[in-house]
C-alpha cells in the first residue's frame, strides 16, 4: 500500500511540474522535426504520437515535419538504384525524386498521420506542394564550401531545393480547426517542379515563418556534448558560437546546431536538440524542468 501511495505521489509531482509549462505554452506553436530512431522503433513511434496528441489537447499547436532518408534509401535499393550523397545531400535525379515523393508524401506521411489519429488526434498530412505553401528553387552546391572557400563552378545535384518562401496560412487554418499538420519536406518551384528539401531546414524555416515558441529537433544522439562527453544545455548564441569555434561542436551535429541558431536568431524563442531514442522525449523536453537534450536560446 505504501509503495502504491509513493508511486501516486510521484505521478502527482510530475503533473504539478508540468502545469506551469502547460499554462505558459497554451496557444503557442511548437514545430517538431520527427526523424531517426523515433521513426523506426514501434514503441518510440507510439510514444511520439501520444506526446503530440497530448500537446494538442492541453492547448498547444504542434506542427510535425518529418524526414524519411532511411526509408527512401531502402526503396531505392529494392529497385536497384544506389543512393549517392554530396556534402550530405542526396543526389536526386528524376527517378529518385519520384521515389522521394512516394515515400515522404505517401508511405511515411500517411503512417504518421494514421498513428496520431489512432491515439486520438486529428492529423492531416501535407507536402509543400499542397497549396504551394513551401516554395523552393533548385539548390546548387559549391565544391569548395567544405574548405571555407567559394568557387564559381557549382555542382548540380538534381531535384534538391532550398526554400524561397513559406505561406503560413494553410497551417494556421488547420490549427484553428484543432487539426495537427504533418508535413513532408517537399517544395514546389515556380515551374511546378518538385524539390527534395532537408527536413531539419524545412522545420527551422517553418518555425521562423509561424513565429513558433519552440523548434524541437529529434536526433539519434543525446544532444550537444562538451569535450568530456557531458550534455550541455541552456546555451546562448554566444556560447554556441564559442563551442563551434573551438570545434567542440563538429561533424554531424554542426548542421543541426546551425539550423537551431538560425531559428533563435530569427525570432523563435528556443530551439531544442533532443534524444529521440528516449520514450516520450518531446513531453520530457517541453513539460519538465530537466528535459532530455540541449536547449539553445537567444
Amino acid at each position: 500500500m505504501l509503495s502504491t501511495s509513493i508511486a501516486a505521489i510521484d505521478r502527482a509531482q510530475i503533473l504539478t511540474e508540468a502545469l506551469p509549462y502547460i499554462q505558459r505554452f497554451q496557444g503557442r506553436t511548437i514545430v517538431v522535426k520527427y526523424g531517426g530512431n523515433a521513426m523506426v522503433d514501434q514503441g518510440l513511434k507510439n510514444s511520439f504520437a501520444r506526446d503530440i496528441v497530448l500537446m494538442k489537447l492541453v492547448g498547444m499547436n504542434p506542427v510535425v515535419v518529418h524526414g524519411g532518408g532511411p526509408q527512401i534509401g531502402k526503396l531505392l535499393e529494392r529497385i536497384g538504384k544506389k543512393s549517392e550523397f554530396i556534402q550530405g545531400m542526396r543526389v536526386t535525379d528524376r527517378e529518385t525524386m519520384d521515389v522521394v515523393e512516394m515515400v515522404l508524401g505517401g508511405l511515411v506521411n500517411k503512417e504518421i498521420v494514421s498513428l496520431i489519429n489512432q491515439h486520438g488526434g486529428k492529423a492531416v498530412g501535407l507536402t509543400g506542394k499542397d497549396g504551394r505553401f513551401i516554395r523552393a528553387r533548385k539548390m546548387w552546391l559549391d565544391p569548395a564550401a567544405e574548405s571555407g572557400q567559394s568557387s564559381a563552378e557549382k555542382i548540380d545535384i538534381g531535384h534538391v531545393g532550398e526554400i524561397e518562401s513559406i505561406d503560413p496560412s494553410l497551417v494556421a487554418f488547420l490549427d484553428t480547426g484543432d487539426f495537427i499538420p504533418v508535413i513532408a519536406p517537399i517544395g514546389v518551384g515556380r515551374d511546378g517542379e518538385a524539390y527534395n528539401i532537408n527536413a531539419d531546414v524545412a522545420a527551422g524555416k517553418l518555425a521562423i515563418t509561424l513565429k513558433a515558441e519552440k523548434l524541437v529537433l529529434l536526433t539519434n544522439t543525446t544532444g550537444v556534448l562538451d569535450k568530456e562527453g557531458r550534455l550541455l544545455t541552456g546555451l546562448t548564441v554566444e556560447r554556441v558560437n564559442a563551442l563551434i569555434a573551438d570545434e567542440t561542436i563538429r561533424g554531424g551535429m554542426l548542421p543541426k546546431v546551425n539550423y537551431a541558431l538560425d531559428a533563435v536568431l530569427s525570432g523563435v524563442k528556443t530551439a531544442h536538440i533532443i534524444d529521440g531514442r528516449v520514450p516520450h522525449a518531446v513531453l520530457l523536453e517541453v513539460f519538465t524542468d530537466q528535459g532530455v537534450g540541449t536547449l539553445i536560446k537567444a
